[in-house]
């Protein structure tokens, strides 16, 4: 009885890490995923960007207002 739990225990730790690796490096997974998330970033940064230029121009008409 106690072998065949070692085999299985074994088994189990051969194969879960062959079996990660081998999902981890399946393409079609992870691209729409690491689109998505590259996609987002972008948006985000791009409306960071927007509102930092927004507060510049603000504060140089509200300077050019009071000269």
């Amino acid at each position: 009885m106690g072998v065949k739990i070692e085999v299985f225990r074994m088994m189990l730790y051969l194969s879960f890490p062959v079996a990660m690796f081998w999902i981890s490096n399946q393409a079609e997974y992870f691209e729409e995923y690491i689109v998505k998330r590259k996609r987002k970033e972008l948006e985000d940064f791009k409306e960071r960007m927007r509102a930092r230029k927004e507060q510049r121009m603000l504060k140089e008409m509200s300077l050019e207002s009071k000269s």
